[in-house]
């Protein structure tokens, strides 16, 4: 795995699929862990050789997270990155269908740091996941040292 992976939650295997290749041909060169469901993500970061041990996997460059998924779903994976100080610097967008705003006002009382609603047009979808992989993996700064991000 790279140094710093992106990892996508997602539940759904054809938006899985649909991000996977939109990220792909967004020019991220990054490699992409996946977690299927909120409780793989947490086992990611926090499991035995998860990514916030220092023991396992860097911690990802981004985390593209579905909101609603079942058992633990996107607000407790946010909720609990932010709580560990060796994740809350983590970069996480949710990628929610979701027309609720209060839904909405959770994820960035959560710290969410961008919210993107998924299409239901396949073209339109496809060209935001691949906007996302440009400006997060290419263009946006972060910080450097022994466990950046």
């Amino acid at each position: 795995m790279a140094p710093n992976p992106v990892l996508v939650v997602e539940d759904n295997p054809d938006d899985e699929a649909l991000t996977l290749r939109a990220l792909a041909e967004s020019g991220a060169t990054e490699d992409i862990a996946i977690a299927r469901d909120g409780a793989e993500a947490l086992d990611f970061f926090f499991g035995p050789r998860g990514a916030a041990s220092g023991d396992g996997a860097a911690l990802p460059r981004l985390v593209l997270l579905d909101l609603h998924m079942v058992g633990v779903d996107g607000f407790e994976v946010l909720r609990r990155l932010r709580a560990d100080p060796r994740t809350r610097l983590v970069p996480v967008v949710i990628l929610s269908s979701s027309v609720e705003e209060r839904d909405l006002v959770r994820g960035y009382s959560l710290g969410v740091n961008s919210w993107v609603r998924k299409r239901v047009d396949f073209d339109e979808y496809f060209d935001v996941v691949q906007e996302l992989g440009r400006y997060w993996l290419l263009l946006n700064e972060r910080p450097t040292g022994p466990r950046s991000l």
